[in-house]
């Protein structure tokens, strides 16, 4: 976050009103985020495991293309820059990719432990 030299006193108001508001809003969306990423890292666990216990491969980069493309697409008719969207979604497929193969350790080490 950055700071600023001018300080708030000088400032409408109105505009620091409408900024309150806007931030509370920004606020709850990044609540909404870390919810709904909360949530798909509960379903990818349960993936992990059942991959484990059938012994799939922690990374199916097939899948991975399909939804690199489904998410472009849907960047693109957000208006949210389809790039920024497939590093996004790369960031996280690598950490469930890294939760994949430490579930596929633990299991053939015998210390699998039940999913959320």
């Amino acid at each position: 976050m950055t700071t600023s030299n001018t300080g708030t006193q000088d400032v409408d108001p109105a505009v620091r009103a409408e900024l309150a508001r806007l931030r509370d809003s920004i606020d709850n969306i990044d609540a909404a985020v870390i919810h709904m990423l909360a949530e798909r890292f509960k379903a990818t666990q349960q993936v992990g495991h059942l991959k484990a216990a059938h012994r799939l491969p922690p990374a199916d980069p097939a899948r991975e293309a399909r939804q690199i493309a489904r998410l472009r697409t849907l960047a693109e008719s957000a208006k949210l820059d389809p790039a920024f969207a497939e590093k996004f979604l790369n960031f996280i497929v690598a950490e469930v990719i890294r939760h994949h193969e430490r579930i596929a350790e633990d299991t053939v080490n015998g210390s699998a432990q039940t999913a959320n």
